[in-house]
Parts: C-alpha cells; structure tokens; sequence
C-alpha cells in the first residue's frame, strides 16, 4: 500500500496521507512519498493541492514506533524528513488547501499550519501533542502558530497540550471553515477548483508577498510588492483579465 496517494482532477492534485491504520503518522517512507508528491503538485500544470489524510485522522505525527530503540539524533530527523516538506509546502507558487478529516496531532498539526487554507470536517480536532510527552513545537509549529494565533494564544495552547475542536479552531480562527465530515472531501474540492480557475501567478505571487510581509521593513516590502507587480503585468492573465473587464464578460484564466 502506498504511503500517499495522488489524485489528479483537471488542474488540482490532491494527496492523501495513506497509514490510516495509524491515523498517517509519519514514517520515513511517508516522508520520502510526500516529497514525491510536492515535487509532482510543482508542475506548473498544477494549478491548486488538497492535502488531507486517509481514514479517521489527518496525521498525528510522527510514528513513535520508530523510536521504539532509540530516539537517535532528532534534529538530524527533522532536517532530513520534515523541513523539506514543510519548506515545499511554502515554496510551490500555488494555493495548498488542507483538508483536515481527523485528529490534526504534534507535526500532522505543524504542516496543516504551513498549507495555505485550512477547512476541517466538525468531527476534527487539533492537538499541539508534543508538551505531552515533554517534547517542543516543530516542524515550523512555533512559526506558524504566532502568526497565525498571536504570541499569548499560540504560547498557552502549546503549552497546555489541550486538544481543540474543529469548532474551536474554527472560532480562533485557525481554520477558515468547518463543515459536516461527509461533505469535507466535496467541498474542498469545490475550493481548490475554485483557485485553479484564478491567475495562478498571482495567487502564487500574492503568496510569496505574504510569506515575506512580517520579516520585511516597510520599504522592502514596497519595493517586493513593485516588483511581483511588474510581473504580473507581463502575464497572459493579466492581459486577459483587463480584457474580460472592459468586454464586461467573465475572465478565463489559463495560470500562464
């Protein structure tokens, strides 16, 4: 049985975490198909990622069943098997949609908070996990929970270990949308359709702009903005949709 799964529809590509029978934690072999499948949603055919687990959970992490031994040097794991997925995942110029059926656990939380969208099923839930077993946020945790959350709220949830509801999160606005858990896959789909059908070098660069916003000054995020602008302007779609404006009909967008 393969690790993940990919699904192709039109200009979305959908990857399913597939160990449902350990609610997608993370081995090495699921770490080495993820990278497959984030160098695959890359083509530029692609146009929008779903990312959402197969069976009851999302993902809850690492499998602690590799450490059954010995828990070896941790930071080398991290840096070998989760940054680079964690990194893909900011680094494709497209939106990436989690679709969060199940428990989101420890890093299966982290890397639901490095995709761009987030909507989970009303029978979700969402657990920091690692202060549990006496452990620190990683994964990118720390970086996206503060941006996400603020410091005071991400501190004291990761802190305290307390699991959340799909409502929740909902309510913290860690995810955007909750829906009952047989329409999740539907309407997921129905979202990342809806971005393959938009300027996907916008979308993309409009990511980009945010992913810099807090680290820039004001002025290199001006001269950021007048740059990615420049670009935009030289895209098919802009011509298109400058087009679709003034003939007063509906713009079609290739992402080219």
């Amino acid at each position: 049985m393969a690790e993940v799964q990919i699904q192709r529809d039109g200009d979305v590509l959908t990857i399913t975490l597939n160990r449902p029978d350990v609610l997608n934690a993370f081995n090495t072999a699921m770490h080495e198909a993820l990278a497959a499948a984030l160098e695959e949603a890359a083509d530029a055919s692609v146009r929008a990622v779903v990312l959402t687990g197969a069976g009851r959970g999302f993902c809850v992490g690492q499998d602690l069943t590799e450490f059954r031994e010995s828990a070896g040097d941790i930071g080398s794991r991290l840096r070998a098997n989760y940054h680079p997925n964690v990194l893909a995942i900011r680094r494709l110029e497209k939106p990436v949609i989690a679709s969060v059926n199940g428990a989101a656990a420890g890093a299966g939380l982290s890397i639901a908070c490095a995709c761009d969208i987030r909507i989970a099923a009303d029978s979700a839930s969402f657990v920091p996990a690692f202060i549990n077993i006496g452990l620190v946020p990683d994964s990118g945790g720390t970086y996206f929970m503060a941006r996400l959350l603020g410091y005071a709220r991400a501190f004291e949830w990761m802190t305290s270990g307390r699991k959340l509801t799909a409502a929740e999160a909902h309510a913290w606005g860690l995810v955007s949308e909750v829906v009952e858990a047989d329409a999740l896959a539907a309407r997921a789909a129905e979202i990342a359709a809806l971005y393959a059908a938009m300027p996907t070098r916008g979308v993309g660069m409009t990511k980009r702009l945010f992913s810099q916003a807090l680290e820039n000054t004001l002025e290199e995020q001006l001269e950021l903005e007048a740059e990615l602008q420049t670009a935009a302007t030289q895209t098919n779609d802009f011509s298109e949709g400058v087009a679709a404006f003034l003939e007063k009909r509906e713009p079609k967008f290739t992402g080219e």
